[in-house]
């Protein structure tokens, strides 16, 4: 018995060694393939040649542009989760699941062949369930494992459907090819393969009504949250932006459109109601994919990878902040809104101001199109930000209308440098980047979109309680993946 307990401790030791080795060395290892994809991104910018693989597989500046930003988000997170799983069970486990979903986002990209990227997409959906339940013994975590596979096999299931049609009724099996031979087929075939790769596309981003997988998925430790919002709900993006020709050609997008903004308004209502961080963080993510699928429905592809890029960013930092975040934070009472005259006049200056720079930088919304509705989002946004900073009490009035002046500029200049340089990366693939003619169906949901956004700030849903319980209910994540069993997490 002695010597068991003198050996135990050594083997311990031992394995505690061994997860580091893995952790330091999957860690060096994204950090490489990052510094080698942003190195060849800088230096060959303008003049990034496409290189094929037969039929297989294709690099082009899209697939250098998602390679570069698939490999910085998990560097990142290996880092930080280095130290943060440091004790943790399945700490190597996590740090190859890591490796293995950064490489499956990599093959994606690249595949040109149909049955190719139907296994990369497949394999992305079980590297993240396994990362979502890697606590095998909390049964929550099994649970929200189970339930999550369940919509990526759903999703899996829909694109093979939508590619598989495409390809027999063609005869082409290569990404490439079914881009360039859509506009032949009959409308009946590129309406519902359009149909299922849109299913596929609003599964992976938790689009209304399937957003409850990523509600459910808050047993992952906030590493893997972080990269499951900056980089898998984002795969929507990637996969509407091949197949833009399809979309086109089958009329979808004003469906699109409608999808994006309803699930975006509704998102942003059922944020305000979650009194958990992560539920916060989920609903706030579902929200900002209804954005990407807007840009999408408006013909923006393009918009859409930019907007996917910087909410990478974003959600990381909120995701990986976190825990800093809840120590420093304390209830506070609901507040009233209420704006002064100058205040509002601020508001709206700087908002339409901010349109302006955004019109001008990009040459969106110059003219009566679809781009018009990506200068009002920007409008919106910016002088949203400008009644947070005017309401604060600590600046002056000078600081108030000099700190949105400067932090304005420098933000949109970035988004629109941001947004031409994905722009230029994309140039070789086709209709990424078609302004859409005004319909009456994007006027008048436009509309809508402002009205709910005003109701949402006023919080008149407060006052009507039927649909804040209808909002808090389908918030709700799966109940066996919340405190449905008595062990816990070790």
């Amino acid at each position: 018995m002695n010597l068991e307990k003198n050996i135990n401790p050594i083997q311990k030791n031992q394995n505690e060694n061994n997860k580091s080795v893995i952790s330091v060395l999957v860690n060096c290892f994204l950090w490489l393939l990052f510094i080698g994809n942003i190195s060849y991104l800088v230096l060959n910018f303008f003049s990034i040649p496409e290189w094929m693989l037969g039929n297989i597989l294709k690099i082009n500046g899209f697939t250098i542009l998602i390679w570069t930003t698939v490999t910085f988000f998990s560097a990142i997170v290996s880092s930080y989760a280095k130290s943060y799983l440091t004790g943790f069970k399945y700490q190597s486990k996590f740090m190859i699941l890591c490796l293995s979903f950064t490489l499956s986002v990599m093959l994606l990209v690249m595949s040109n062949n149909i049955f190719l990227l139907l296994f990369s997409w497949l394999i992305m959906g079980v590297f993240m369930a396994h990362l979502i339940g890697i606590d095998a013994t909390w049964g929550e975590a099994r649970e929200a494992k189970k339930f999550t596979q369940k919509y990526f096999l759903i999703g899996t299931f829909f694109l093979a459907i939508g590619l598989l049609l495409l390809a027999f009724s063609s005869d082409k099996f290569t990404v490439s090819g079914l881009s360039a031979a859509v506009s032949t087929l009959p409308n009946q075939i590129t309406l519902i393969a359009a149909f299922c790769i849109i299913a596929a596309a609003i599964v992976q981003s938790a689009i209304y009504p399937f957003h409850r997988w990523l509600l459910s998925a808050m047993t992952s430790p906030t590493p893997a949250s972080a990269l499951m919002h900056a980089g898998f709900v984002n795969g929507a993006g990637i996969l509407l932006a091949l197949f833009s020709t399809l979309l086109f050609a089958s009329n979808t997008l004003t469906i699109l459109f409608a999808i994006g903004g309803f699930t975006a308004i509704i998102a942003q209502f059922t944020k305000l109601l979650q009194v958990n961080v992560k539920q916060k963080l989920a609903c706030s993510t579902i929200a900002q994919m209804g954005f990407m699928i807007m840009q999408c429905g408006l013909g923006f592809f393009n918009a859409a990878v930019a907007h996917l890029i910087l909410h990478g960013f974003y959600k990381a930092y909120l995701f990986l902040s976190s825990g800093e975040e809840i120590l420093q934070t304390k209830p506070e009472k609901d507040k009233p809104i209420k704006i002064k005259p100058f205040q509002a006049l601020v508001v709206l200056a700087f908002g339409g101001l901010g349109a302006y720079l955004f019109a001008i930088w990009t040459g969106k919304g110059t003219q009566l199109d679809s781009s018009i509705f990506l200068t009002l989002v920007v409008a919106i946004t910016v002088g949203q930000a400008t009644y947070n900073i005017v309401k604060e009490k600590s600046l002056s009035v000078v600081q108030k209308i000099v700190v949105p002046a400067v932090i304005f500029v420098a933000g949109i200049g970035v988004y629109a440098l941001m947004y031409n340089g994905v722009t230029i990366l994309m140039l070789d693939m086709p209709m990424i980047d078609q302004p859409m003619p005004l319909s009456w169906v994007q006027i008048i949901f436009g509309f809508t979109f402002l009205i709910g956004f005003f109701i949402m700030k006023l919080r008149v849903y407060k006052k009507i309680p039927w649909l804040y319980v209808k909002l808090l209910n389908i918030s709700q994540p799966n109940k066996k993946s919340v405190l449905m069993y008595k062990t816990k997490s070790i």
